[in-house]
Parts: structure tokens; C-alpha cells; sequence
């Protein structure tokens, strides 16, 4: 039980940090719909998307290797961090070369030349933020982890506020508000585990720099492919709509992130948990048992989610913004299979397979471009979520196919497709009926459908997470 208890311990510890940082988004939503337009929130959100696709080109998505190898007991933890720096600040340099040429840029009303200065900043400080987050992960300092997503959370609050409400900044302000709150972060990092400590002038391990680079070299075409999954359909409803229409189906993208919350708080200590347990007698059982609890935590909230859509829409956004319920729904299918996926991806991190990690993103990015060009046209918004839930399913069956050469999880697929179609089933009712108490009736009838068909992994994640912390309770 060792194993269970170490998973739950990590857990918590990853949930006091996470679950700050990841609702911020949600703190933050009513104030920054307030403060900006549909259309300057939508071309925020593309600079950040920008961003979020250009650091792992930069820095050759090194901070992922940075994970990895420090797990390793046997690694020398200064000869990882240092790979990581160089790796970190080579990549940059020659991202300056590039930066002219991609300042011309355009996507319809959306000139990336606009925002260079921005972008340039953001890509090396949250580079840098990257790679000391997943070094001191790895690294055991799970706790200072944890610290730093609440200090991340109050300090994007307070420049947020100062810059949108005192400084009235606009979209350059919203951008430096979370460059200024990575930059507090890469600080902090270094004055609590001295991190500068694990750099070395010379004297690296023969052959770590081909090994970290070998491992996440194949992860930054992987990043892309899911960037085109998450992200590119952002792009394309601007251009085939415009930048408003852009802002809704970005806010709407907001409320799906209760499910990533749930989820990332668990993966982020199950990554630890798959790494150190997956050369022990009974792997299977261990994946089988814990994957069969995170689904069934995920598909339960998912469910709530879309019962609840429209209220959280109305809380969370400005009246300008209520429209984008409309695409939450289907938004939060795509989103539960988008957890699912990551859960199975922790099979070639721990395998050290990152080349199949890109292979079968690869399919999935395939169909969401394919599907967004026909789609999108048709039917609108929509179009795009439709084509992101067909790309994560395309890439659960390819990668539940795939991993079975390394480990056999039983996924209880008849049980999965009854929660599927829960989710599919409350999706079309709450956007055929869209209001009455009829329809609330319904879903909410669905809801406690998915709680009974989750009744025992939710029993279970509860008592794995809750029990500790009880116990601890009654010992003081």
C-alpha cells in the first residue's frame, strides 16, 4: 500500500499548489472580460497561444527531459539542470534570429509584428520557468513545488489588477502581468533551492546532453501536434470568423478547464508515482486500478460541468461573453478525453519512448486540421469543438492500442462508453432545449446516472485522498 500512500501524499501537496494557479483563470474571468473587449481579450489569448507553441521550439522542449532525468536516482542532478540552461539559452539566441521574419506574420485582423517585444520576453522568462518548475519537481522538492504555484497565483492576481485597472494597459498589460508572474517564479526557484548551485561550468557527464536531447527532441514536433489539437482551431475561427468570435470560443474554453484542474492536480504527483513503481511486480494492476479511479473522478465532473454550463458562464463573464456557453458543452468532451490521453502518456515517459508519443499525437493533429477546415465554415465555433473531441478520441485508440506492447491496462472500454454517451446525451440536450426546468431535470437525472456508474473509483480516489488527510487529523 506503500505506493498508494505515496501517490495520495503527492497528490495533496500537488493540489495546494495547483489548484491555486489553475483557478486563477476562473478568479481572474470576470474581471478580465470587464476590463477588455471580446475582440482585444481574443488577440491576448492568440499571443499567449503563440508563445505557448514557439518555447518548446526554442528551447527544444528541454524542460521535459529536465523531468525525466532527474527522476533518475543514478543522474547527476547538476548535469541535468545544466543541460537544461544551455539547451534553454542556445535555443533563444537563435530564436532571435527568426523573430524579424516571424513579426510579419498575419492572421486576418492579428499581426504578430504588433507583439514582438512581448512575445520575445514571454517565450525566454516562461522558458525559464518551465525548466525550474519541472527540475525541482523532479528533483524531489515537490512541497517548494507546490509554494510556487500559490505565490504564482497572488502575484498574477496583483499585476493583473495593476495593469489592467490602474495602469489601463489593455492586451499589453494582461501579457505582462503573467511575464512579471513567471519572472517572481524563476526567482523564487533559485533563492529556495539555490539552483544556481546546479549549474557547472564544465565537467558535464560524457554523453548527457546527446541522452536529454535524444529523449525530448522527438517531444517538440509532440507539443506542436498537440498545440494543433488545443490551440490551432483558436487561429482558424479568427480567420474564418474574426477575433469577437475568437474572444467567446476562448472564454467558453475557460470552463472546461474545471476538468484539467481535477486532472492535473493528479497527474502531476501520478507521473512521480509511474515512474517510480513501473519496473515493480504488478505494474499492470497498479496502472489498471489507478487509471480506472482518475477516469471515473474526470467523467463525474465532466458531467457536473455541463449541468452547471450555463451558470458558471453567467458567473464567470461578462454579459458580452454569455453567448460562449454555447460551445462548453461539446468543449468539455473534448477536454475529459484530453485527460484520458494524458493519463496514458505517462507509459512512454516512464518508458522513455517519446518518439510514440509523437506518433500518435500525430493522428489526432491530422484529424483536428482536417476536421477544422470543413467544419468550422459550416457550422461555426461549434465546428472546432466537434473536430477536438473526434482528434482525442482518434488518439486514445491509437495510443491505448500502442501501449499494449508495454503494459496491459484494462481500461474497461463498456463502462467508458456508457459515460461517453452520458456526456454526448447532455450535450445535445442542453443545446437543443437550452433552458427549462424539464431540461435541468433531465440533466441532472444524467448526473447522478454518472455518479452510480462511478460510485466505486470515486469511493476509492476519495478514500485514497481523504483518508490520509483524516488520519492526520486524528493524530493531532
Amino acid at each position: 500500500m506503500d505506493k498508494y500512500k505515496k501517490l495520495a501524499s503527492n497528490t495533496i501537496i500537488f493540489a495546494i499548489g495547483t489548484f491555486s494557479s489553475k483557478a486563477l483563470s476562473f478568479l481572474l474571468m470576470p474581471f478580465v472580460t470587464r476590463m477588455m473587449t471580446t475582440g482585444d481579450y481574443g488577440v491576448a489569448d492568440l499571443i499567449q497561444q503563440t508563445v505557448n507553441v514557439l518555447i518548446p521550439i526554442v528551447t527544444l522542449q528541454v524542460n521535459s527531459a529536465a523531468l525525466r532525468f532527474s527522476l533518475d536516482n543514478a543522474a547527476d542532478k547538476r548535469d541535468v539542470f545544466t543541460v537544461g540552461v544551455r539547451t534553454t539559452l542556445a535555443g533563444f539566441t537563435v530564436f532571435m534570429l527568426f523573430a524579424y521574419p516571424i513579426s510579419f506574420i498575419k492572421i486576418n485582423d492579428f499581426r504578430i509584428g504588433d507583439y514582438i517585444l512581448l512575445i520575445i520576453l514571454f517565450v525566454l522568462v516562461s522558458g525559464f520557468r518551465q525548466l525550474c518548475q519541472q527540475f525541482v519537481r523532479g528533483s524531489g522538492h515537490v512541497k517548494t513545488f507546490a509554494i510556487d504555484g500559490i505565490i504564482a497565483t497572488a502575484t498574477t492576481l496583483l499585476f493583473t489588477f495593476l495593469f489592467l485597472a490602474v495602469f489601463k494597459w489593455g492586451i499589453t498589460g494582461y501579457i505582462l502581468a503573467i511575464i512579471a508572474s513567471d519572472a517572481c517564479s524563476v526567482i523564487f526557484f533559485t533563492v529556495t533551492v539555490k539552483l544556481h548551485k546546479y549549474i557547472k561550468p564544465r565537467g558535464l557527464t560524457k554523453g548527457i546532453t546527446g541522452q536529454m536531447l535524444k529523449y525530448c527532441i522527438p517531444l517538440i514536433p509532440t507539443v506542436i501536434l498537440w498545440w494543433i489539437i488545443n490551440v490551432s482551431d483558436r487561429y482558424m475561427v479568427t480567420y474564418f470568423i474574426d477575433s469577437s468570435a475568437n474572444g467567446l470560443y476562448t472564454a467558453a474554453s475557460k470552463i472546461p478547464n474545471f476538468v484539467i484542474l481535477f486532472s492535473q492536480i493528479f497527474i502531476d504527483a501520478w507521473q512521480l508515482s509511474a515512474v517510480d513503481e513501473y519496473d515493480s511486480e504488478g505494474r499492470a494492476e497498479f496502472f489498471t486500478k489507478v487509471f480506472r479511479v482518475y477516469s471515473g473522478g474526470v467523467f463525474a465532473v465532466a458531467s457536473a460541468l455541463i449541468l452547471f454550463c450555463q451558470l458558471f458562464t453567467k458567473i464567470l463573464v461578462a454579459p458580452s461573453y454569455y453567448d460562449s456557453w454555447k460551445y462548453v458543452p461539446i468543449l468539455i468532451i473534448a477536454t475529459t478525453y484530453s485527460c484520458i490521453v494524458n493519463f496514458m502518456a505517462s507509459v512512454y515517459m516512464a518508458e522513455k519512448k517519446s518518439t510514440m508519443s509523437l506518433v500518435t499525437a500525430m493522428s489526432g493533429a491530422v484529424t483536428n486540421f482536417v476536421l477544422n477546415l470543413v467544419l468550422i465554415p459550416k457550422i461555426g465555433a461549434n465546428g472546432a469543438a466537434v473536430a477536438t473531441v473526434c482528434a482525442f478520441l482518434v488518439v486514445f485508440v491509437t495510443r491505448g492500442t500502442n501501449i499494449r506492447k508495454y503494459i496491459k491496462i484494462d481500461y474497461k472500454l463498456p463502462v467508458m462508453l456508457a459515460e461517453t454517451a452520458v456526456l454526448i446525451l447532455q450535450s445535445c440536450l442542453m443545446l437543443y432545449m437550452q433552458k427549462g426546468v424539464i431540461l435541468y431535470v433531465i440533466e441532472s437525472v444524467l448526473l447522478c446516472v454518472m455518479l452510480l456508474i462511478n460510485f466505486k473509483p470515486i469511493k476509492e480516489l476519495l478514500t485514497l485522498l481523504l483518508g490520509k488527510f483524516l488520519k492526520r487529523g486524528k493524530k493531532q
